[in-house]
């Protein structure tokens, strides 16, 4: 199987980072992997490692986090600037059911929404669309 070059998981949730990253682990699906426990670590993680190498070619975003949610950082990531950031694939991850997060989600610049816990099927799938 294909590997992603660099993954940056972006949960407040520890265990679902945990588990997530276990999943990453088990399935040996990418070089590197970074995380981030809200949306403005995330955009501290990227400054650090974009342009460089490990900049993340894929971002797993939570929509619901303290300090800055996932819609926020979208926001905020638009207005960054590096080379990479036009092919980084962002799938949104939730456990809210919450009609209104869909729409965003929907209206939002993103490659795709997955309800939460990810599993493997999921990222086959995300390789596979995006990473073949």
């Amino acid at each position: 199987m294909l590997k992603i070059s660099c993954t940056l998981l972006v949960d407040d949730d520890e265990t679902t980072n945990y588990l997530n990253e276990r999943l990453f682990n088990r399935m040996n699906i990418t070089e590197k992997l970074l995380v981030a426990n809200n949306g403005l670590e995330a955009l501290e993680v990227i400054d650090r490692n974009c342009p460089e190498k490990n900049c993340p070619a894929l971002i797993l975003l939570d929509i619901n986090m303290p300090l800055m949610d996932g819609f926020e950082f979208l926001k905020a990531y638009e207005q960054l600037n590096f080379t990479q950031k036009q092919s980084v694939v962002i799938i949104m991850l939730t456990t809210s059911l919450n009609p209104l997060d869909i729409e965003k989600v929907k209206g939002a610049n993103v490659a795709g929404f997955l309800n939460k816990p990810l599993t493997k099927a999921a990222l086959e799938q995300i390789v596979e669309q995006h990473f073949a």
